[in-house]
C-alpha cells in the first residue's frame, strides 16, 4: 500500500544538501541538539539555515533542593488529606457522641498539620519570589 500524498507538496522538504564540519561545530551543534527541542541534527541545521525559532533548555541546579522540599511538602498534605477523609469516614460511622468528639479532635489536628505545612510552604514561596523577582 503506497503512502498517502501530502496536501501541500511545497511544504515536503525535497533538496538535499550535504556539509562536512570540523570536530569542534559538531561537537558544539551536538550539545545544542541535545539542550534543544530538535530531535535530530537535521531538523538543528534545518532550522538554523531557515532562522526558525530553537527552543533551549536549561537547568537551574540552584532549584533542586527548593522542588524537592515542595514534592515532599505535596505529598505529605495529601497523606493527610487522606487520613482526614478516613478519619471523617469513622465520624459518620460512629454512633456516640463520645466517640464523634474524639474524631473531631483528630480532624483538628490533622488540620492544625496542614497549617503547618502551609506556612514551611510559604516560606520557600517567599524566598523564591526573592530569587525571581529580582530587578
Amino acid at each position: 500500500m503506497a503512502r498517502k500524498k501530502s496536501p501541500n507538496p511545497e511544504t515536503l522538504l525535497t533538496c538535499h544538501i550535504q556539509a562536512k564540519v570540523s570536530q569542534q561545530v559538531f561537537t558544539r551543534l551536538e550539545q545544542l541538539m541535545l539542550n534543544s527541542d530538535c530531535h535530530s541534527m537535521g531538523e538543528l541545521a534545518r532550522r538554523i539555515l531557515s532562522k526558525e525559532k530553537i527552543t533551549y533548555f536549561v537547568k537551574d541546579a540552584s532549584m533542586d533542593a527548593p522542588m524537592e522540599e515542595l514534592s515532599s511538602i505535596r505529598k505529605e498534605i495529601n497523606s493527610i488529606g487522606v487520613n482526614i477523609n478516613q478519619i471523617t469516614h469513622s465520624f459518620h460511622n460512629a454512633e456516640a457522641a463520645s466517640q464523634k468528639a474524639f474524631h473531631a479532635l483528630k480532624v483538628a489536628e490533622q488540620y492544625r498539620k496542614v497549617g503547618d505545612k502551609v506556612d514551611a510552604l510559604l516560606a520557600i514561596v517567599s524566598q523564591l519570589s526573592i530569587k525571581w523577582l529580582q530587578k
